[in-house]
């Protein structure tokens, strides 16, 4: 609906509203009586929740920075790989790999999952299942992983957040294909 109501408006009165939006939420940010820690609502999704005020404003601009991205996609105007959100935005992505991985992949007990991510938010990271199926990131990377998955910063934003389908992504898979393929089914961290 709120896009519907704004679809008579011009460029410019849009630009004008964001604008003004920016600066009032930039106000608000600034005279905020919440410290890093002080619990706060949540209030998007199927259920309410409380979560510490850093944590909040972290998953904020990641959304933002995640939407950015689609507008940029549309318009043809790339851009914003390499901004302080998109650093945000990785270590959240990088902070889901474990469920994905272990849980939502069904990584057995043992496997190693190699994450080799280039561009301008390059690293690598290995996912590693332990006896109880439970993954964890580790920076140190396996020398024989399960599995290896090679692709760029944004095919990882894009897989990662649901914008493309596995079989639209391009990623080198080295290792159990069968393993990889599940994972990569099950990539999308993004409600």
């Amino acid at each position: 609906m709120p896009v519907d109501k704004r679809r008579c408006h011009t460029g410019p009165e849009m630009t004008a509203e964001l604008e003004y939006t920016v600066i009032r939420r930039s106000r608000a940010l600034r005279d905020s009586r919440y410290q890093p820690l002080d619990e706060v609502r949540w209030p998007m999704g199927p259920y309410s929740l409380d979560l510490p005020y850093h944590l909040l404003l972290r998953m904020r601009v990641f959304d933002v920075w995640t939407h950015e991205q689609d507008l940029r996609r549309a318009l043809g105007a790339p851009g914003g790989l390499d901004t302080a959100a998109a650093v945000i935005t990785r270590d959240h992505l990088i902070e889901a790999l474990p469920k994905a991985v272990a849980k939502q992949g069904g990584a057995p007990a043992g496997s190693t999952v190699v994450f080799d991510v280039s561009g301008e938010q390059e690293f690598m990271r290995t996912v590693r299942v332990n006896a109880e199926g439970r993954g964890s990131v580790d920076s140190r990377v396996t020398l024989a992983p399960t599995v290896s998955l090679s692709l760029g910063w944004e095919e990882f934003a894009r897989l990662t957040c649901g914008r493309i389908t596995p079989a639209a992504a391009q990623v080198k898979v080295e290792g159990d294909e069968e393993l990889a393929r599940r994972i990569l089914d099950n990539l999308a961290v993004t409600p």
